[in-house]
């Protein structure tokens, strides 16, 4: 009988066995002249600079139980990076870091950096730097900037009367997959998969930003939620008509599977999707992009009409 040594910890490897890990193979670009290695790294951006900074915190936005350490990484970087896409800016690159308890396998750390530099690949842009700490639990701080290349920044404020309402990407996807996930469950896969590793729709933000978009939004807290953020910045209200979203069959199984609930309610109350929806000029809306509603003055107070009824019921992801 043999005995296996036992797996080695971020401990045992130490910080700056980490930091080299992590690092291994990076190196300067055009866009980035110096990388990791320096007390700051330096962008060389052809325009201005989006911004933007997201945290994860284990048993707050992940499982280890539920996803694989490869898996939050591309997740991490994913959350944040779809803020920069929702500014019509390119991603260029990220700074992460992350605080890891000592007795942390160090092959999960590993699969950890895999993810985040596999989802910075996907994107576009380039780990550039960050920092290690410890701590009882794995927390995730991704930094991401882009770059807007000459174009104006599309805000949430830009909705006007008159504009429709579009959206790419997925809708209630991942809600429905924690959905399984918080009942011991592991299907379907698309929720669940969605869930783990939500899916952004790349260059899209730059597409809207082209085609003259006026307002648009990272669909992280909920559809309704977020379109909300819109009508409120731009004093307006955004009319939603239900009948143009298609709800997956993945999420008519969950929803039947736990007892016959609406599967349109995890698209209109789930987040974590990281869709972009965004408001056009009729005739203006990107190939690839579904309308939804339309956007209409506000007599009194800006918001969200649901089928033409005003949206009370509570919904949206908030974390307090």
């Amino acid at each position: 009988m043999s005995l296996r040594p036992p797996e080695p910890t971020v401990r045992d490897v130490g910080e700056f066995g980490l930091i080299a890990a992590i690092t291994e193979g990076l190196g300067p670009t055009a866009s980035v002249p110096v990388s990791v290695g320096d007390d700051c790294a330096v962008l060389a951006p052809t325009g201005r600079l989006a911004v933007s900074t997201d945290a994860m915190i284990e048993d707050v936005h992940f499982k280890r139980v539920w996803s694989s350490a490869h898996d939050v990484g591309r997740k991490a970087v994913a959350s944040a990076m779809a803020d920069v896409e929702a500014m019509g800016a390119r991603p260029l690159g990220l700074v992460v870091s992350a605080s890891l308890p000592k007795d942390l396998p160090a092959s999960w750390a590993r699969e950890l950096t895999a993810g985040i530099r596999a989802e910075a690949e996907l994107c576009g842009a380039q780990l550039v730097g960050g920092d290690i700490t410890s701590g009882d639990k794995i927390g995730i701080v991704c930094t991401v900037f882009g770059d807007l290349e000459g174009r104006t920044p599309t805000l949430r404020c830009g909705a006007v009367p008159g504009q429709v309402v579009a959206y790419i990407g997925n809708l209630g996807m991942a809600e429905a997959g924690l959905t399984v996930l918080r009942r011991g469950f592991r299907s379907p896969a698309a929720v669940v998969n969605a869930h783990r590793v939500p899916a952004p729709p790349y260059g899209q933000g730059i597409v809207a930003s082209e085609a003259g978009a006026g307002a648009m939004i990272d669909c992280s807290d909920g559809l309704v939620a977020d379109l909300r953020h819109i009508a409120e910045a731009s004093g307006v209200v955004i009319a939603l008509e239900t009948d143009a979203l298609q709800v997956a069959e993945p999420q008519k199984t969950v929803a039947a599977a736990i007892g016959g609930a609406e599967p349109l309610d995890f698209i209109l109350r789930g987040g974590d999707d990281h869709a972009l929806l965004a408001t056009f000029a009729p005739g203006r809306v990107p190939a690839g992009w579904t309308v939804i509603g339309g956007v209409a003055a506000a007599d009194g107070t800006p918001g969200v009409l649901v089928d033409g009824r005003p949206w009370d019921a509570d919904g949206g992801w908030t974390h307090f």
